[in-house]
């Protein structure tokens, strides 16, 4: 039988889509897990292809998620989401909903990098006192717990945020489809990579770049605003390559096909992948970065790369988010991407998981830079600059 290389997935229990971004209704189909890279040229419509993708799936694929509703079933790692408070929505607050067309309210750069550098300053600022009042600096092991530590801390208060933003603004798409959870045959697996990513990026910063005999006063000032808007874009350089070529070569879609079993994901999700897609997400990428930036000549000391780190967590897991709201990729070279037209809203990384599959766009996930460049942009559905409500700011709360 003839074949055709057009994907079929399904974004929801009720629209298929195609490798192109079509959507197709169907009824009431469960979202297939296992996704065929080569579909049979047939007369069938939607509903048989859907049957005979589903037949097919893997269990381990499946994006359901009922665990919350039920807690004798819970483990450590259940408990783990409800005792920090993480979920990405209130079971028992409404989400609103919006249609397409209705104005997209907007929230400032000011205000988005206002809220990371305050957030890292935090513990630079308790780093700087205790050396002042001792006298000494701590080692790299007191290094390492203290800001891994503040890491996760400033993650979990961010999560708690976009939380709240979400049932006051709603999500983008909401109108077809409410936010995927973590699915139930993989909460552990979530766990791990929100673990891992807050552990082991402080890890080899520390081992890279902390020296005992430099403490926070020695920070360079003058070049840290020029350092973290280059790290956005350099790290999205080499993300964008990375990001891309998973997409296009056959035989390293495999590692990033589980990241996109989501089609609207919540931060939580925000590493949900196989392992090799989690090692180059969580170290490779930002080590590629940093090396570069250090070859080019610019210092890149511990506590310059520690607020690099702070920019790109805050963007990843808001990117993640889908809440609706037209903001920016924070950094402090926003004025110049917007200039160009190729910074990084929300709705972007979003369209990139509804309706991405291996031919994708918008690959970028600090900027549009290398898409614009390259020719892989999406163009936006309810961010548009005419659907975007300048007046309507939104505040985003610091606590």
């Amino acid at each position: 039988m003839p074949k055709a290389s057009t994907l079929i997935f399904w974004a929801s229990d009720h629209d298929a889509v195609d490798a192109t971004g079509a959507e197709h209704k169907t009824e009431a189909i469960p979202r297939p897990a296992l996704l065929l890279d080569e579909v049979p040229l047939t007369n069938r419509g939607p509903q048989q292809q859907a049957n005979m993708a589903t037949a097919m799936r893997n269990p381990k694929d499946s994006m359901k998620s009922t665990w919350r509703t039920d807690k004798s079933q819970w483990t450590v790692f259940h408990w783990f989401y409800e005792v920090l408070g993480v979920h990405p929505t209130s079971l028992d607050q409404d989400v609103p909903v919006h249609a397409k067309d209705d104005k997209v309210p907007f929230l400032s750069e000011w205000q988005t990098n206002r809220w990371v550098l305050v957030h890292a300053l935090i513990p630079f600022a308790i780093h700087w006192a205790y050396v002042t009042y001792t006298g000494r600096n701590i080692t790299p092991m007191a290094a390492f717990i203290f800001y891994s530590a503040a890491f996760k801390a400033n993650a979990i208060h961010e999560l708690h945020i976009l939380r709240r933003l979400g049932h006051k603004l709603g999500f983008f798409d909401g109108d077809k489809h409410e936010r995927d959870g973590v699915p139930d045959v993989s909460v552990a697996k979530v766990f791990r990579s929100l673990i891992s990513t807050s552990t082991f990026r402080p890890m080899f910063t520390v081992f890279l770049s902390y020296r005992t005999a430099l403490p926070p006063s020695s920070i360079n000032w003058l070049w840290l605003p020029l350092e973290i808007g280059l790290y956005g874009i350099v790290l999205d350089f080499w993300f964008y390559w990375y990001h891309r070529l998973m997409h296009d070569v056959g035989s390293l879609w495999k590692y990033h096909r589980t990241h996109h079993l989501t089609k609207h994901p919540n931060p939580l999700l925000t590493l949900f992948a196989d392992s090799e897609q989690e090692f180059f997400d969580i170290a490779g990428i930002p080590l590629m970065t940093y090396f570069s930036l250090k070859l080019i000549g610019l210092p890149m000391g511990f506590y310059e790369w520690w607020f690099c780190h702070q920019y790109v967590v805050f963007s990843e897991l808001a990117g993640h988010s889908g809440v609706r709201v037209h903001t920016f990729t924070p950094s402090t070279l926003t004025w110049l991407l917007r200039l160009l037209n190729v910074e990084l809203v929300i709705e972007d990384h979003d369209l990139h998981h509804r309706y991405g599959w291996k031919s994708s766009h918008n690959y970028g996930k600090q900027t549009r830079l290398w898409d614009r460049i390259f020719g892989t942009v999406r163009e936006r559905v309810e961010s548009t600059p005419e659907n975007v409500d300048y007046n309507n700011k939104v505040t985003l709360p610091l606590w």
